[in-house]
């Protein structure tokens, strides 16, 4: 359990199973509630009506089923809820349309079906729009043009069909838009209208202050050892989270709170050096959505080490392999699309082709 601060409560990447307590809508204080990728399922309580000052609600990730409860429509003042990749089911709640503040609503990844509410014409102040990967029918109502704020718009893989509006978002749906459909093109097979690959993104919202988005374009600059050594506790085996041929990786925390990968290579190894070369004139100008950023680095003659953006969620093979997680189908089928479109970049997006050559979901680190 995490309070990140006055009012929020952080739950998520544990492996917390069984029901929302129903008892969370009395703690009316909270304004954020992260409980994002656990094992969490039956029903979402009637009880999360009552957080009325809730800003953020993200409970993606989960096993949870049912209908999504109209009660959702009582946190007037929530800006970003997030209900993805869960096996909630039946209509989306018109009553969603009253939140007027919200910026960032998905419910991608679930069984939800019908048609998809009038009323999202209201949201004027949604950015972010993605219910992909449902069963959802019916036309897109033209009073999502009203909707002239979104950055990013997805609806593939549904049941859509009609005509497509064309005012608002939709005017440029060729870069802000995912609209593949069978039905919607009228044909047999999964054409996409309007793939958008490189789509605006939304900026990622921070979990912590720990997890922040950076790079070296934002001013950090290299780092010392002994900074180093300060921020992963000595190299202590309790960060150590994988080996490699040539390198271990740390977990540590930089005084200003980032937390990041340190991927400390073997002097001693032949060939770490080049290998620490090598990785630093690629990767310094690698740019891609999937390929871990690198923030600094840490150099001198007896000490090579990259500092490198943090993924807070595990290894692949955890989640792939381990018992008490659980990926479904089309969560796989998204890591494999992603994982091929950073090989496609490296291969054919940059000015000199990079080839991975170790490319596997890493396992040193997981009992077997």
């Amino acid at each position: 359990m995490q309070f990140k601060e006055s009012g929020a409560l952080d739950l998520s990447g544990n492996q917390f199973s069984g029901s929302v307590p129903p008892c969370i809508g009395n703690v009316t204080s909270l304004r954020n509630l992260y409980l994002d990728y656990n094992r969490l399922d039956s029903r979402l309580p009637a009880s999360i009506g009552g957080l009325h000052d809730l800003i953020e609600f993200n409970i993606s990730s989960n096993l949870l089923s049912g209908t999504i409860r109209q009660e959702i429509g009582n946190l007037k003042a929530v800006t970003l809820v997030d209900l993805s990749k869960n096996n909630f089911s039946g209509k989306i709640p018109s009553i969603l349309g009253d939140l007027d503040k919200l910026i960032n609503l998905s419910m991608a990844h679930n069984r939800l079906d019908g048609p998809i509410p009038y009323s999202f014409g209201k949201l004027v102040a949604l950015e972010f729009l993605d219910l992909c990967y449902n069963n959802l029918g019916g036309e897109i109502p033209k009073l999502l043009e009203a909707l002239v704020y979104l950055k990013y718009l997805n609806f593939s893989f549904n049941n859509l069909k009609g005509e497509i509006p064309i005012g608002g978002p939709f005017a440029n749906v060729t870069s802000q838009s995912f609209l593949s459909n069978d039905a919607l093109c009228g044909t047999g097979s999964f054409l996409t209208l309007a793939v958008g690959y490189m789509v605006l993104r939304l900026r990622k919202r921070k979990k912590n202050a720990g997890q922040a988005d950076v790079s070296l374009a934002n001013g950090h600059e290299r780092i010392s050892y002994y900074e180093l050594e300060q921020a992963t506790e000595g190299f202590n085996e309790s960060n150590l989270l994988g080996k490699g041929s040539f390198s271990i990786v740390y977990k540590g925390i930089l005084k200003d709170g980032t937390f990041f990968a340190a991927k400390v290579f073997n002097v001693q190894q032949e060939g770490a050096f080049k290998s620490f070369d090598t990785e630093c004139e690629i990767l310094r100008n690698l740019r891609h959505r999937n390929l871990t950023k690198i923030i600094t680095s840490c150099s001198n003659l007896d000490f090579k080490a990259l500092v490198l953006e943090y993924m807070p969620n595990g290894t692949l093979y955890r989640w792939l392999y381990s018992h008490n997680l659980f990926l479904n189908l089309l969560q796989r089928l998204d890591i494999m699309i992603d994982v091929a479109s950073a090989m496609n970049y490296l291969h054919n997006g940059y000015s000199t082709p990079v080839v991975h050559c170790d490319l596997d979901p890493p396992s040193s680190l997981i009992p077997k």
